[in-house]
């Protein structure tokens, strides 16, 4: 069996019982299941929500994204052996100590498949909830062009590149378009400061003033519990990306949670420790792909300039990188899989297949 007969790279055409049309993002396909199917499931599993909540199947794919594009290689290689199902276990690491140290709980209820999540319906906060440990990437780029204002926060005069930051900075962005925000442009992914979520709370879908301050919480306690467990294994947790969102308890409550991915190659910097303290940056995320695609194509300007785009979105679809570069990935994403959660990641032969048998016999999803 070749590698890419292992890669789940299309997760959108499952035959699963559903009413809705399936959202497919760059990684994940959502399919939400029929009213009946979720309380059929609340009931029989005894999962802790309302009886009516929507559940959904969120299944992972291999895909890999960057520069918002999809990347494929030679030989059919539609993805990343692995990816899908590093990115999972690592989140279900993350999500699982989060509960043990008494942090917010995650959407996630029910785990079938290494591919495949059952979530609760979330109302989703519209931010793209930014920690930086050092500075590096896009802001060591806006650093060195002069920036020195990030989210509202003033960094001082003469940092270098890669560096420990005086102290660990939150910098949101939007998720998503947001219209009719005074200050805020209606684009996706603009830098906003927390006078902006403030001033606009409920457009960020918060609930009141006051949990602006749980979200802040929640995020550097979540950032504090990946780094310090990283730190033991000699990785460095340079920045990442967390997701937040509303679900309802048992009672009927709003409460606040994490959703998405947490603490992943795909969302996170993660730095090998013994390499940076001989002065070496070595990637244990998805940046060392993005720094490989910057030095593969001879205009890397194309991948970094949003005006671009269709220029970028030409590149990823005409060219098919080689084997050898999405095994590299596969490699690294496995390696540090299987040192977080101290597991073997098992390449699957057939996971859609797999996923298919489970949620027939297992969750009579399908017909």
């Amino acid at each position: 069996m070749s590698l890419a007969d292992q890669v789940l790279a299309v997760n959108n055409d499952l035959p699963i019982r559903t009413d809705a049309p399936v959202h497919s993002g760059k990684v994940r396909s959502v399919y939400w299941l029929t009213d009946s199917d979720s309380k059929r499931l609340i009931e029989e599993k005894g999962y802790d929500v309302q009886s009516d909540t929507p559940l959904a199947i969120m299944v992972i794919s291999d895909r890999i994204s960057a520069f918002d594009c999809i990347w494929k290689g030679e030989g059919g290689m539609k993805g990343v052996p692995g990816k899908g199902a590093s990115l999972n276990a690592i989140s279900n690491h993350w999500f699982k100590l989060f509960k043990e140290k008494g942090l917010a709980d995650s959407h996630i209820l029910d785990i079938p498949h290494p591919f495949v999540w059952i979530v609760q319906k979330a109302k989703p906060v519209m931010i793209e909830a930014i920690c930086r440990q050092y500075i590096t990437g896009s802001m060591w780029r806006s650093y060195t062009k002069g920036e020195r204002d990030f989210c509202g926060i003033a960094l001082p005069e003469g940092l270098k590149k890669d560096t420990k930051l005086p102290e660990l900075l939150q910098t949101p962005s939007t998720k998503g378009i947001l219209e009719n925000i005074q200050g805020v442009p209606a684009v996706d992914d603009v830098n906003i400061t927390r006078k902006n979520i403030e001033d606009n709370f409920a457009a960020f879908n918060f609930k009141s003033l006051e949990d602006i301050a749980l979200y802040e919480q929640l995020l550097t306690e979540g950032f504090d519990v990946i780094s310090e467990a990283l730190a033991k294994l000699d990785q460095i947790f340079v920045d990442t990306k967390f997701e937040f969102g509303y679900v309802k308890d048992k009672a009927g409550n709003d409460k606040l949670i994490y959703m998405d991915e947490v603490g992943t190659p795909d969302s996170s910097r993660i730095w090998d420790g013994k390499q940076y303290r001989v002065g070496n940056v070595v990637e244990n995320s998805k940046e060392g792909f993005r720094q490989l695609l910057l030095n593969h194509f001879p205009d890397p300007d194309i991948l970094l300039n949003k005006d671009r785009m269709s220029e970028r979105e030409a590149l990823a679809n005409d060219n098919e990188l080689p084997a050898s570069v999405l095994k590299a990935v596969s490699d690294t994403y496995i390696a540090i899989a299987e040192k977080i959660t101290g597991k073997e990641i098992v390449l699957s032969e057939n996971p859609k297949a797999e996923i298919i048998e489970i949620l027939k016999e297992q969750y009579q999803l399908i017909d």
